[in-house]
């Protein structure tokens, strides 16, 4: 008996057939989500891997196109430190917080303001987004006072001015944003990117907060990898954080993610940013990743 030979039409079917059926998975999510701002706080691997930093600007230029809002708070770090090495300034640290004198914060702007920011608006105009750049300190966005004598130029955010944000959005342009701020003694402070995304998206009234991190959430077990936690209320967070179960690079984020959420933000999402299109499968499907956090 002859056997039919198998058409490779139909291969190619059922894997256009699978691709048809994500994207109609993802329509209730596109339609809930239209129109609604998402702040994410770009950091970790995301920034410096070539393939990830590509990944996250199509998953950025893609939100853009279906309508959501999105506004990119970067941080920058490791960049800072090997611009202070090349320098010559020698990094100082105190509680994990980057003491700051006036060269330091010097190197930061430059940094921040000079190499991160328009690199970051290069990457995301490549794959279509029509984004810009502006710094803390453009239109007061932040204002800060200094967060400890001890620390210098290290700011604690006291005001956010959102409306250059907000009208940004309103063009269709997708705010690229460096954490710095504007003293109210005039001189310029670095602020942490986690706390200057949470203060954002209060400020917006942000539908949800993402922070893009180098672990896969939040875990009841630092420890332990399977006790990782995939939904959480602000009432879980504090008990977490008053536990010391929350690494010290955590908690302003965990800070940040409690005050947001009291200050009206829906949810916030801890994502491991070293995950491809994380920021896609966390916003578009109905098994997400990483951890959120609810009211």
């Amino acid at each position: 008996m002859s056997r039919t030979p198998p058409d490779p039409s139909k291969g190619r079917i059922a894997q256009s057939m699978g691709k048809a059926k994500i994207l109609m998975e993802a329509m209730p999510y596109i339609q809930e989500f239209k129109g609604k701002t998402v702040v994410v706080k770009y950091g970790g691997s995301a920034m410096v891997d070539e393939n990830l930093r590509h990944t996250f600007a199509g998953d950025v230029a893609l939100l853009a196109l279906v309508g959501v809002r999105p506004v990119v708070v970067h941080g920058g770090g490791p960049h800072i430190t090997r611009a202070m090495g090349q320098a010559g300034v020698e990094p100082q640290w105190m509680d994990g917080l980057r003491i700051t004198d006036s060269e330091t914060i010097r190197v930061v702007q430059t940094t921040l303001a000079g190499e991160i920011n328009p690199d970051v608006v290069r990457l995301l105009g490549s794959h279509g987004a029509l984004a810009a750049g502006v710094t803390g300190i453009d239109g007061a966005l932040f204002v800060a006072t200094p967060l400890d004598p001890k620390l210098g130029f290290v700011g604690e955010i006291t005001k956010v001015n959102p409306d250059l944000i907000a009208r940004m959005l309103m063009e269709g342009v997708v705010p690229v944003v460096a954490p710095l701020a504007l003293g109210e003694d005039g001189h310029v402070y670095n602020v942490n990117a986690d706390t200057a995304a949470g203060a954002l998206a209060e400020a917006l009234q942000a539908e949800k907060l993402v922070y893009l991190t180098d672990v896969d959430g939040l875990y009841h077990d630092l420890g332990d990898r399977d006790s990782l936690i995939q939904r959480a209320t602000v009432q879980r967070l504090r008990e977490l954080i008053g536990s010391g179960s929350v690494s010290k690079g955590m908690l302003p984020k965990l800070d940040s993610c409690i005050s947001a959420m009291e200050a009206g933000v829906h949810n916030v999402h801890i994502l491991d940013g070293r995950i491809q299109h994380a920021l896609l499968l966390e916003i578009f499907t109905p098994q997400g990743i990483g951890t959120m956090i609810e009211p």
